[in-house]
């Protein structure tokens, strides 16, 4: 059978998509064939059909997207169309960063209502207080394969190579060999019974890294394979750790672990949170630190998901890793100037080139920041973009903090609407 005939007329373009759509119902085609025969947005139309015709549905908003669908052609597999998702800033806030610099005003994307109004009244009071200062402390991808062994001496033995300086040159080596940006930074081996998970940590510069990680590490593998007795299970053991609340990431990070903090002058607090410091101070104890430890949180914080979900939806970033990224603590300190207030987020997982960061909407989001595609120095870009949802991050806990200390959550949102 030949190709259907594509050309930019639209009835052309909906007589091909229900003969292709026909084509799929009697089986002559598969749902991810499509694009062998046709361009992105006219195998994405005769899905719509499919799915209209089995479920009853209008699929007219989904199909109704602005960009050419085979810009998401690495993103998505099977595509219909796109979901969109309300997008608006905040700020503009002051960032003093180790890498971003100036004030930014910080893309999010969320379906929340009263998220972006509390984030924005958290970025007037830090800039009222003159802004914040936010650092990367620590950064490194990881990826952590698990072996097996024969017993706990074979083990140890996998652990004594991996250690070994000599080995850990040939293992570097395949590991760089697969990429021109990566560069393998640690590794470390854990010996759990007759299993050894050996985690690697990253350099990836700009790019979020997890597929250069994953690439990287399994070259690394046929090198210790080669050298062992150990052999391969799984190229992850789930010690990484990604997308899962994790204890590891918490405390050896994942990503960029970045810091953001400010000192917020006692009258600031007063006029413009409508509370005091004290009271600010005793509700992140009460609620932060005693109540996420109560209930076995690994996150000890107020509502840090909300910002970094949002950032993350408007710059392209793996939604899934939110879960590592609010893994995060906020510190409260009542100081003779005023009220300082600090988030640390351990494993935030972000870069920006490749992924989503090449859509055209969410590569709108990263030029709001001025920081699409690879930095100078490379990696400078994503760790300005962590210091900025840090920032974000920090503005979100001071609103929230104070609205509860002030006890007019409930207010707020009956006064939005929401």
């Amino acid at each position: 059978m030949t190709d259907p005939d594509t050309d930019s007329d639209p009835d052309a373009d909906t007589d091909t998509a229900a003969s292709l759509a026909e084509r799929v119902r009697a089986g002559d085609l598969s749902l991810h064939e499509l694009e062998d025969h046709v361009d992105a947005d006219v195998a994405a139309r005769a899905r719509r059909l499919l799915v209209e015709e089995q479920s009853g549905a209008s699929l007219d908003s989904i199909g109704a997207y602005g960009f050419d669908a085979a810009a998401a052609d690495a993103n998505i597999e099977n595509m219909i169309g796109a979901v969109q998702i309300p997008a608006g800033v905040v700020g503009p806030v002051s960032v003093d960063g180790g890498a971003a610099d100036g004030d930014y005003y910080l893309p999010m994307a969320t379906t929340e209502g009263a998220l972006l109004a509390s984030v924005n009244r958290g970025c007037s009071v830090i800039d009222r207080a003159g802004g914040a200062t936010a650092r990367v402390t620590a950064s490194g991808m990881t990826r952590a394969p698990v072996f097996r062994v024969d017993s706990v001496v074979e083990g140890e033995a996998l652990a004594s190579w991996v250690r070994d300086p000599d080995n850990r040159t040939k293992v570097r080596e395949a590991a760089e060999a697969t990429t021109s940006h990566g560069e393998l930074k640690e590794v470390k081996p854990y010996v759990v019974g007759d299993s050894v998970f050996v985690r690697f940590a990253y350099d990836t510069k700009d790019a979020m890294g997890m597929n250069m990680a994953t690439i990287a590490t399994r070259a690394a593998c046929e090198v210790i394979e080669s050298e062992t007795p150990a052999s391969l299970v799984a190229l992850s053991g789930n010690l990484c750790t990604d997308k899962k609340p994790a204890a590891v990431n918490a405390v050896e990070g994942r990503g960029r672990s970045v810091t953001a903090d400010v000192l917020v002058p006692r009258e600031v607090v007063e006029e413009r949170l409508h509370t005091t410091p004290e009271a600010v101070a005793e509700v992140n104890t009460r609620k932060n630190l005693v109540g996420s430890a109560k209930a076995g949180s690994l996150g000890f914080n107020a509502h840090v998901a909300n910002v970094v979900a949002a950032m993350f939806l408007a710059t392209g970033q793996d939604a899934a890793q939110v879960v590592e990224g609010s893994n995060a603590i906020t510190t409260i300190e009542v100081r003779e100037e005023g009220l300082y207030a600090g988030v640390s987020l351990a494993s935030l997982e972000v870069g920006t080139v490749g992924g989503g960061t090449k859509l055209p909407t969410q590569s709108e989001g990263l030029d709001v920041l001025g920081l699409r595609g690879g930095g100078d120095p490379p990696g400078s870009n994503a760790d300005a973009l962590a210091e900025c949802i840090a920032v974000g991050a920090l503005a979100g806990e001071l609103s929230l903090l104070s609205a509860l200390a002030s006890r007019h959550l409930s207010s707020a949102h009956e006064s939005l609407g929401r």
